[in-house]
């Protein structure tokens, strides 16, 4: 089953990258807030990033893994989880696995992906391509 993870890979492409996740954590696209929606490539950063399911922290780099064994029930019981320790509710889990899955499933596993509000694309694909 493909997943995003945070990844160091590709840091710095960009002048506002940022990596606080814990390398290979599972990351979410997270809420953003009104500053991070009227500027993605501003000082808060919620726009453009990732969020880790367990440090909390993000990063501007995903990449699209291969977890053997890791099933939907295992993914929506970490959302639900990471949900529940930010105080958010845990209900919606099932629903943002489900879009988070969707959108792991669009490359191969290795693909470094970055983002801007709800636009996604590959920085580098799995075959080395940028």
């Amino acid at each position: 089953m493909n997943i995003l993870v945070a990844t160091a890979r590709t840091q710095g492409a960009r002048a506002n990258d940022y990596h606080f996740c814990t390398e290979g954590e599972l990351v979410w696209i997270g809420l953003m807030c009104r500053r991070g929606q009227d500027d993605p490539d501003g000082s808060c950063g919620c726009g453009r990033g990732f969020g880790g399911l367990n440090s909390h922290k993000a990063t501007t780099t995903a990449m699209v893994a291969d977890l053997p064994g890791f099933t939907r029930a295992d993914y929506v019981l970490a959302i639900r989880s990471s949900l529940a320790d930010q105080g958010w509710p845990p209900s919606v889990a099932e629903e943002i696995a489900d879009d988070q899955l969707g959108l792991a499933r669009q490359w191969p596993p290795g693909t470094v992906i970055e983002r801007r509000l709800d636009y996604v694309q590959a920085r580098i694909m799995a075959s080395g391509k940028t």
